[in-house]
């Protein structure tokens, strides 16, 4: 029998994400009140940590406008490593307040992402059914790219319930099941496949949803070597004829 969701966990890792976290931080505090909306009356404590990780921008003074989001800093220069250091930091806190992995979701996004309300809700349901893997779909923000690239994206990325992709922009997994996967390795790219893929190994009910799909960069430097912005700049180069099975999904 699933354990009723005692607490959630929200890890932000942001690598000089000045321009865009309060963007970032301002949709995950919508979702945050439309969640507590949808659980009137139901205790449930909500953690939300951003790790800013090797930046050398103005990330950290952003972040002291929000004095209601934890920070970590993080020197480690590889977002695998800032996942897990946020979680770590999700784990320390509840565990001090007595709140056990089993009754813990940990929901994962990114500083140049912005979730939609009703994003942390999804991820709740999920958790409530009991699942211990919930892989989401994310959308390329339309306004940094260009029709032909945004044309074959779509092409290639089924946006619907059982989907193939595996986004860190919206990840979630119950915090036993992150511990039985060994966690996000401190790799600097694909963290979010690996722990997937664990999950899946270990024996993890994973599900696929559609639902709540986060917008996401659809710039073409990106922070992590490859990821979004690498697949984005790959798919530049794809001749319109190609069959869309040719072309990887997404991981980042």
């Amino acid at each position: 029998m699933t354990a009723e969701l005692a607490a959630i966990g929200v890890v932000i890792p942001a690598r000089d994400e000045a321009a865009r976290l309060d963007r970032c931080l301002a949709a995950v505090t919508a979702s945050v009140a439309a969640l507590r909306r949808t659980r009137a009356g139901a205790a449930l404590g909500i953690r939300v940590v951003v790790v800013a990780d090797a930046c050398t921008d103005r990330t950290t003074d952003v972040l002291t406008r929000w004095p209601g989001v934890g920070t970590v800093i993080s020197d480690a220069g590889r977002v695998g490593a800032a996942r897990a250091a946020g979680v770590h930091e999700v784990f320390t806190s509840l565990t001090a307040d007595g709140i056990s992995p089993h009754t813990t979701w940990i929901a994962n996004t990114d500083a140049d992402s912005a979730v939609p309300p009703g994003w942390l809700t999804t991820h709740a349901a999920a958790a409530g059914r009991g699942a211990a893997l919930l892989l989401g779909t994310v959308r390329p923000d339309s306004h940094e790219l260009d029709r032909v690239v945004e044309r074959r994206w779509y092409r290639r990325h089924r946006l619907a319930d059982g989907h193939t992709h595996v986004h860190g922009a919206n990840l979630g997994v119950r915090a036993d099941w992150y511990q039985v996967a060994g966690g996000f390795p401190p790799v600097a790219r694909d963290e979010d496949v690996a722990l997937a893929t664990a999950v899946l190994a270990a024996g993890g009910t994973v599900e696929r949803t559609g639902e709540s799909p986060v917008l996401t960069s659809a710039r073409l430097a990106g922070r992590a070597p490859g990821g979004m912005a690498g697949y984005l700049r790959r798919l530049r180069e794809v001749p319109d004829d190609l069959p869309d099975e040719t072309a990887e999904p997404c991981s980042a």
